[in-house]
């Protein structure tokens, strides 16, 4: 790459806790991108890790920032606070950034009204069934991503330094690796910034390959995700990452759970059975368009993925609703009532 002396000071900044397995080659590929060495710098922040990732990180020309365990949002302030750059790049220590990955962020910014820019996926390891479903899914999602968004994942991502300051970066009230992302971009599009998707920077990932830690994740994101709506109530129509199956299918599963222990009765178990049809046939589009896509029936697959997804995010739902608005509200009531 032929050295640009206008080209911005750039910060890789990685949250990383107990990741000494996928950890070096998040930071190796890092440290190579096409990108002038003099302006690029990789801050890795260890959030209170138990395993080898402070020794991993200290084998590069890397930056290491420890903190005690406080989560991927606390860990990445820590990161970009203390780094150099005027863009920051965030990624996360499971992934596997392109070598041109800086460098498509970058050439994005092409106006000051653009706050951030964010890619896409790869996959790390498409020969787990369930890794490439979850893979192909969010393929599916951002080809129909526009150029300018209102929101942007932090396994790969991008933001100007001052905007960051500016809006206080990430909430770090969300403790665990879901909604602080879209949170962020919300408080950004809402300075009147832009947003900018592009296909062209890529980050590989290893997605999950047991369904039940998959289920148990999706569970904790629709527990977030009450905390999201609840700071931003204008936005619990969607973004543009997720689509109506997305708003529908957790409620839907809900439903069908707390209407179950009344199946006994003709009524209730024929409209439990029409919506457990309405929940499958709600999974269909997008496997139909991935075999279309790919060729391959093997992604029929995800009709159970995304089925079972539903419940698991609609009991994290109850679960937010329970403690962040009722529980949260009663404990008000008893604290004015004393006062």
């Amino acid at each position: 790459m032929m050295l640009q002396p206008d080209l911005p000071m750039v910060s890789i900044v990685i949250p990383a806790y107990n990741a000494s397995s996928t950890l070096p080659c998040t930071i190796e590929t890092c440290l190579e991108q096409e990108y002038p060495r003099d302006k690029l710098e990789v801050v890795v922040v260890d959030d209170g890790s138990m395993d080898g990732t402070r020794w991993i990180v200290r084998q590069y020309p890397a930056k290491y920032i420890y903190q005690q365990n406080s989560g991927p949002a606390t860990a990445r302030n820590a990161g970009w606070t203390s780094a150099q750059g005027e863009i920051i790049c965030f990624t996360d220590s499971d992934c596997v950034p392109a070598r041109d990955w800086v460098s498509k962020l970058v050439e994005e910014y092409t106006s000051d009204e653009i706050a951030g820019v964010g890619g896409t996926y790869d996959i790390a390891d498409d020969s787990n069934l369930l890794a490439a479903c979850v893979h192909e899914e969010i393929v599916q999602r951002h080809l129909r991503t526009p150029r300018y968004v209102n929101y942007l994942g932090s396994f790969n991502v991008s933001y100007r330094r001052a905007v960051l300051e500016e809006v206080g970066g990430f909430n770090e009230s969300y403790r665990m690796a879901s909604g602080e992302d879209n949170d962020l971009a919300y408080r950004v599009i809402k300075r009147g910034y832009r947003l900018v998707f592009t296909r062209d920077a890529k980050v590989a990932h290893y997605h999950p390959h047991n369904l039940w830690r998959y289920l148990r994740q999706q569970f904790w994101h629709g527990y977030w995700r009450m905390k999201l709506y609840r700071n931003h109530p204008d936005m619990a129509r969607g973004d543009a990452y997720g689509g109506a199956a997305d708003l529908v299918q957790p409620p839907l599963a809900l439903a069908t759970l707390c209407l179950l222990p009344f199946s006994f009765l003709t009524p209730i178990i024929y409209l439990v059975s029409a919506l457990l049809i309405v929940g499958l046939g709600l999974q269909l589009p997008t496997p139909s368009a991935i075999i279309k896509r790919t060729g391959q029936i093997r992604y029929l697959a995800l009709v159970l993925v995304t089925f079972l997804r539903g419940y698991a995010r609609g009991l994290g739902m109850a679960l937010g609703i329970l403690k962040l608005f009722a529980f949260e509200a009663l404990r008000d009531r008893m604290t004015n009532g004393r006062a």
